[in-house]
């Protein structure tokens, strides 16, 4: 029942993207849309699951019968999961080393920009600006996690 109602939600979610009506999007907007259907695929996972669906020939637009098997299996196969609050939690108190419960803006810029997978900096501006504490200018990443969180 549950997958039903995700399976539904990636075709709500694709058509909110279709601008012209006509069952495509701009391959730009893959990320958004899978990430909405709370999906957390790497962005070598998404490029992957791009690849799947574009053309043989790209055209910079994805067609929903190309997307629509690949989310299916995403979907069924309970992939891309988002991790879990503790799991969060565990890997901000990490990067807190002074254990001071917030990360400063310049120690959350190194971190999403020097390990791992880095952030670009339109991604880097997003998540400050849900991230940063505004009178202080700093990330209480106790909240910051909260707001992370999915309810499945």
């Amino acid at each position: 029942m549950r997958e039903t109602k995700r399976l539904m939600s990636a075709y709500q979610a694709f058509t909110i993207f279709d601008h012209e009506g006509n069952k495509t999007v701009d391959v730009r907007e893959i990320g958004t849309i899978i990430r909405s259907l709370n999906c957390c695929p790497s962005e070598g996972e998404l490029n992957d699951m791009i690849t799947e669906m574009e053309e043989e020939e790209p055209t910079g637009y994805i067609k929903y019968e190309k997307f629509e098997p690949v989310m299916i299996k995403v979907i069924l196969e309970r992939k891309y999961k988002p991790q879990s609050e503790d799991i969060l939690m565990k890997a901000l108190e990490v990067l807190d080393q002074e254990r001071k419960e917030h990360l400063t803006i310049d120690e959350i810029t190194k971190f999403m920009t020097d390990y791992g997978e880095a952030f670009t900096q339109d991604e880097l501006e997003e998540m400050k600006s849900a991230a940063v504490d505004q009178e202080k200018g700093v990330v209480y990443y106790k909240d910051y996690v909260s707001l992370l969180v999915v309810d499945e």
